[in-house]
């Protein structure tokens, strides 16, 4: 079947792949290549039928996004994290939907999903407050998707903890300006939120339980596939994508950087064995990256779609060829990088960039190799499920 949205986005390949300069100079996601992810559908591939959305199978728009990131990479990463919240947006009540998506099919979401703010019960909602980082793509988004805890009458964390997922539209939150000065994907804007005492009504929250055991979607009747695949496998499908996407894109500019060099030496790159070697090696662990990731999701919604729950052991295993395909994938990027001389490194240089967003992609949380690879380890041992903090986004 041809992914018409990838399809789309590969005759602006050209233009995408300029803007990545504009973008890293702004420090969020230019206009036009937010206008071309929006032409190309691809925010809309998990966004449901009733409002748009093609409802792709999640292969499909990890490909788009792994596409995407390989011309840019802020501009994959504003793909894959963006993209992935209308899949979510899919179990929220359907009042919400229609105040997202009812007058514009187009309206982009933002996050975070990490638990930063305090929500404090009142009637008919909660009252909310926090301040959370790392909202890739916000400066474009009218409506978010953030992270809390429930709170007691005072507004302090109740024991154990609990996780709610909040949507708030764009005036209920603040974009702090000059919050993302970083090394790497400066294009995604990723900057700070504050939210000050606003109301969430009961309707606009998703008990994050519900999102992680799989229960939200059968309680909002869904039945494509699509959105019965395991949130630990859905949610970081976009970032691992747009890491090796971005890899892919740093392979290609080491590629045709190398093809006319001539090294200190007097020795042109394509009679230098070493050099070479490495190309290869790095080129084949990117490609096995991508075989993997795909191929791990491919089987949760073939899973899925038989009908049949995917168990903790598999999501642990799923969530381990994830993390170990986006370390992969940037380790191949230093072996490639490490031999691209100092004229690499130099401002006009894309290959630099690409290196710079790949590590800054490999630092989000979700790729995190440590509590993920004990709890796949264990289970491997029947250990079945490990201890509580464990088997957190399995």
């Amino acid at each position: 079947m041809t992914n018409h949205v990838l399809a789309a986005i590969t005759e602006r390949a050209e233009e995408i792949a300029a803007l990545g300069v504009t973008g890293e100079a702004l420090g969020r996601l230019d206009d036009q290549a937010a206008k071309a992810l929006r032409d190309a559908g691809v925010i809309r591939m998990l966004q449901p039928a009733a409002y748009g959305g093609s409802e792709s199978h999640p292969r499909e728009f990890a490909e788009t996004v792994m596409g995407v990131a390989a011309l840019d990479g802020s501009t994959g990463w504003v793909a894959g994290i963006v993209g992935v919240h209308p899949w979510e947006m899919a179990f929220a009540d359907p009042r919400v939907q229609e105040e997202v998506w009812g007058e514009d099919r187009d309206t982009w979401i933002a996050s975070p999903y990490a638990p930063m703010g305090v929500a404090r019960p009142v009637d008919g909602g909660y009252v909310l407050n926090g301040r959370w980082q790392f909202s890739s793509g916000t400066d474009h988004c009218d409506w978010i998707f953030l992270g809390g805890l429930l709170g007691d009458a005072e507004g302090r964390p109740v024991q154990p903890p609990v996780s709610l997922h909040l949507i708030l539209p764009r005036a209920d939150y603040e974009i702090v300006p000059d919050s993302w000065d970083v090394v790497g994907l400066r294009g995604t804007g990723s900057k700070d939120v504050v939210v000050s005492g606003a109301f969430v009504p009961d309707y606009r929250v998703i008990p994050f339980s519900k999102v992680i055991d799989g229960s939200a979607p059968r309680e909002a009747g869904l039945t494509s596939p699509t959105y019965h695949v395991p949130f630990s496998c859905a949610f970081p499908l976009g970032i691992t994508a747009a890491v090796v996407g971005i890899a892919e894109g740093a392979l290609a500019h080491h590629l045709a950087y190398q093809r006319g060099r001539v090294q200190i030496t007097g020795t042109k790159v394509r009679d230098d064995p070493y050099v070479l070697y490495a190309i290869s090696e790095a080129a084949g662990e990117i490609a096995a990256s991508r075989c993997a990731l795909l191929d791990n999701v491919s089987r949760m919604y073939d899973a899925v779609a038989a009908g049949r729950e995917v168990s903790f052991a598999e999501r642990a295993a799923g969530r381990r060829v994830q993390v170990q395909a986006a370390w992969r994938a940037v380790r191949a990027v230093d072996e490639i990088m490490a031999r691209s001389g100092g004229n690499a490194m130099r401002a006009d240089n894309p290959v630099q960039r690409f290196w710079r967003d790949a590590h800054m992609g490999l630092a989000h949380a979700i790729h995190v190799p440590g509590a993920v690879f004990h709890a796949a380890a264990l289970t491997d041992l029947g250990v079945e499920p490990p201890p509580g903090p464990l088997r957190s986004m399995i």
